[in-house]
């Protein structure tokens, strides 16, 4: 299985996200990427065989940040469609 990675971002793309070297960073960042990934999953479904979300920690200078990420068997047709699909993310977040 060759994995692939695709980084999605954050938060929605035209929301706000915590800041690095804010208060509560890391906490605030990773419950924001845990829901984005909960939204993603409900505009997109479950991820199928082969795929899966996952929360990088990127360093910078100011700090680690964070991000949602899918990784991905780029042998396996559906996983891959699926990446490719949920790598445009989606605008604003929902109501839930």
């Amino acid at each position: 299985m060759a994995k692939e990675t695709l980084t999605i971002g954050s938060t929605p793309n035209a929301e706000n996200c915590a800041q690095v070297g804010s208060e509560n960073y890391t906490e605030r960042s990773r419950k924001e990427c845990r829901a984005y990934i909960n939204q993603l999953t409900r505009i997109y479904g479950e991820p199928p065989f082969g795929a899966r979300y996952t929360i990088s920690s990127n360093p910078h200078d100011f700090g680690t940040y964070h991000e949602v990420e899918i990784v991905f068997d780029d042998q396996n047709e559906a996983a891959e469609d699926y990446a490719y699909k949920v790598e445009m993310g989606c605008e604003l977040w929902d109501l839930e």
